[in-house]
Order: C-alpha cells, then sequence, then structure tokens
C-alpha cells in the first residue's frame, strides 16, 4: 500500500479536489460505503435553556453504573475497551501523543477511525483498520510533519478534514484508507483552526475557531468536493438571531487576522467542536459553555445549552443516528453528555481518574453502535499518555 503522508510546501504529490473527489467515488477497498457515518434523524431543536429533568441528569440511558475496568462509569448494557495508548503499538503503528478530533469510515465490511495528535510540529494523523468483527486489522499515518492538529471534521466524499490549532495554522485534506497524500487546503483560510463540518444541502463547509475572541466561518468551494479554490466568508450579525455572511478579503491572513477583516463580525468565546445534521449546524464554545445551532435554511443563530450542570466544559461534538447531540467535556467531570431532541441534557459516561485531561474525538463506527472517543492526557496530564476507546451497546437508532 502507498501512504506518502509527509507535508512539505510546495512538494505535494497530491491529488486536487476535484481528481480526489473522482478518485474516492471508486471505493479503495470494495463494497466500502459512500459516505461516513452521518444521521438522518431529527436532531436536537434549539430551545432556551435546558430545565428540569435536563438539570436532574435523567437521559434516556439510565443512570451510570460503577466505573468499569478502564475506569468508565457506563449506563447499564455497554462495554468498554481501549484500543490504543500513546506510544504503544498498535495495528503495526506507534500510537500517537494527544489524541484529538476523529471520524470513521466505511471500509468494505469493517471501517476505520482516524485520530488526529494536537502536539507541536509532528502532529498530524493516524488511522485504524477495524474488520466487520471490531478486531484491528492494521494502523497506519495518513498525515505527518503538521503542527498541533486538533479536530476537523469528515466530508462526504470520504476524506478527513484535519486543522491545525495555531495562530496561521491550516486546514489539511487527508485520504483515510492511506492510499493518497494528504494536501493544505489554504483558500479555507490561515488562523487558529479548530473543527470542521460539510454542508452538502448549501454544499459549504462551516468552521469554527479556537480563540477569545474568535469568529465563525463557512467555506464555499467553486466547485463542490473541490476545496483547493474557493470564497471564505465570516459570520456577521448581532448574536443569536438572523445572520449574514461576508467575505473575507484576505483569507491568508498575510496583514491582518481572518478575525479582524470585516466589521461585523459576530465573536464566538473559544470555538471548538462542530457538526452539521438535518439543516444545523451545531458548534461549541467553551469560553462561555455554550452549544449553538446555525439553522442553515433560515440564516438564524440559537443557543441550544448555556448552563453549568450537567455540562460543563463544551468541546467535542457528534449528531448519533437517533438525532441525539453527544458533546465531549474538556475539563468539568470528564463526561460525554447527550443533548436530546426534546431537550434533556444527561451525562452518557464518565471518566473517573482523567481530571487533567479532555474528552476528543467523537465518532460513530458506521452501524452505529460503537463510539470512539479519547482521552487526550489520559490520567497523568501528559501528552504521551493518551488513550483511545471504544464503547459497545444498545445505542439508539
Amino acid at each position: 500500500m502507498l501512504r506518502r503522508t509527509f507535508v512539505r510546501s510546495g512538494a505535494l504529490a497530491a491529488l486536487t479536489g476535484s481528481l480526489w473527489r473522482s478518485a474516492c467515488a471508486a471505493p479503495a477497498v470494495p463494497g466500502a460505503a459512500p459516505s461516513p457515518v452521518s444521521s438522518s434523524a431529527s436532531p436536537p431543536v434549539p430551545s432556551p435553556t435546558p430545565t428540569g429533568d435536563a438539570v436532574r441528569g435523567k437521559g434516556p440511558y439510565g443512570a451510570l453504573a460503577k466505573p468499569d475496568k478502564n475506569s468508565i462509569a457506563l449506563a447499564e448494557g455497554f462495554t468498554s475497551r481501549v484500543v490504543g495508548r500513546s506510544g504503544q503499538r498498535v495495528g503495526g503503528l506507534t500510537w500517537h501523543p494527544a489524541p484529538d478530533g476523529g471520524a470513521c469510515f466505511a471500509d468494505g465490511d469493517g471501517w476505520i477511525y482516524v485520530s488526529n495528535s494536537e502536539v507541536p510540529v509532528v502532529g498530524g494523523v493516524s488511522a485504524l483498520r477495524f474488520g466487520p468483527d471490531g478486531s484491528i486489522k492494521t494502523g497506519y499515518r495518513i498525515l505527518s510533519g503538521t503542527d498541533r492538529n486538533c479536530a476537523g471534521g469528515a466530508t462526504p466524499w470520504n476524506t478527513w478534514l484535519s486543522c491545525e490549532e495555531t495562530v496561521r495554522g491550516r486546514v489539511f485534506e487527508c485520504d483515510p484508507y492511506g492510499y493518497r497524500a494528504a494536501a493544505p487546503r489554504l483558500a479555507m483560510g490561515r488562523f487558529k483552526h479548530e473543527a470542521a463540518a460539510c454542508d452538502p444541502d448549501r454544499e459549504v463547509v462551516y468552521l469554527t475557531e479556537d480563540e477569545p475572541d474568535g469568529c465563525f466561518y463557512r467555506f464555499r468551494p467553486e466547485d463542490w468536493g473541490d476545496l483547493t479554490t474557493g470564497i471564505l466568508e465570516v459570520m456577521v450579525g448581532d448574536g443569536a438571531g438572523p445572520v449574514r455572511w461576508r467575505r473575507i478579503p484576505n483569507p491568508s491572513a498575510s496583514h491582518e487576522p481572518t478575525r479582524d477583516q470585516v466589521e461585523g463580525a459576530i465573536r464566538f468565546n473559544g470555538g471548538e467542536g462542530c457538526y452539521y445534521s438535518g439543516g444545523f449546524c451545531y458548534f461549541t464554545t467553551k469560553g462561555d459553555n455554550r452549544v449553538w445551532a446555525y439553522d442553515a435554511a433560515a440564516r438564524e443563530l440559537s443557543v441550544l445549552y448555556d448552563a453549568n450542570a450537567p455540562l460543563k466544559g463544551v468541546d467535542n461534538v457528534f449528531v448519533s443516528r437517533s438525532g441525539d447531540l453527544f458533546v465531549a467535556e474538556d475539563g468539568g467531570n470528564m463526561e460525554i453528555n447527550i443533548i436530546t431532541a426534546d431537550g434533556v441534557v444527561a451525562p452518557f459516561l464518565r471518566l473517573v481518574g482523567h481530571s487533567r485531561s479532555e474528552i476528543t474525538g467523537l465518532a460513530f463506527a458506521p452501524e452505529g453502535d460503537r463510539l470512539y472517543f479519547s482521552s487526550q492526557r489520559g490520567t497523568t496530564g501528559s501528552n504521551r499518555s493518551g488513550v483511545t476507546y471504544e464503547v459497545m451497546g444498545p445505542f439508539r437508532a
């Protein structure tokens, strides 16, 4: 298998977006599904700050049991296992430090889980290939030599967008199957990238920015499926309510940060996770502990969650096949909480003994019965102590 993954400016042997999209239309492995896991169920509807059952934490999966052998408190019927530890071998690969954003991709009758590494200079992305029984077949790198790869997002054409969380960070488009070299998508802007979410209905990619006065962006490619060229826009308005989009004059930010180029741009306190489902783009802001929902058709912004309990330290987000919004905590009491369509907010799991870490990389396997995530710094608080987990059980369909 050819895996040219090391990235150097001006020396990329990679397909352009349109050619990549065309190549990925033919499955890399016989029987591969056409897209990463997504939800067709009704997602949560924006509503005021959750109260009642939400505050008391009564969720659809019931109370959490005592921590299991992996120090994870789960509801009845769910089990966990470790699939990777930083610095240890898995599938012939040494698992990377500080695992962060992740996604699953169908691979014949199995699947692939990709995971960013949020460390300086040598960050990049690793991948694990699973067989239909959940066994790990092989591990490999799909991006190397990049800086603080934080979150990102999957595309409808089966690529992974890995985002650098640096002042002039880039977005790299990566091949989860490991056949094609990763490539920077510079038209998507140079800023402190966090996460990306593809909206196939409007053919745009939404982007969050991890700055105390960051912005929320969308990228409109000239050709959907080709991210090499296009227009970067920023959300403008007065906060929650109707919003507009205005073009960023200089996405390369060569003289002025992108967030300062457009008057009236809405400021968000530390943009984090971002996920599109059912006409809404959900994203989180860690500075004010909010979960936002952007109604893309109505062009209206709402606050979906604005409280300190039970969810505190909002970070990575994912919408499951049932339409439940799964939200990971950075800090707090190290939980993954769910927000249901009827406004219930409740813990789904809790990591015990990981108080100096954060939960990252939420992603469901194609059948929706396995959830992957990482404790970025494990029990020691060190980037070299990251742990990646799998949880199996009766997830709502």
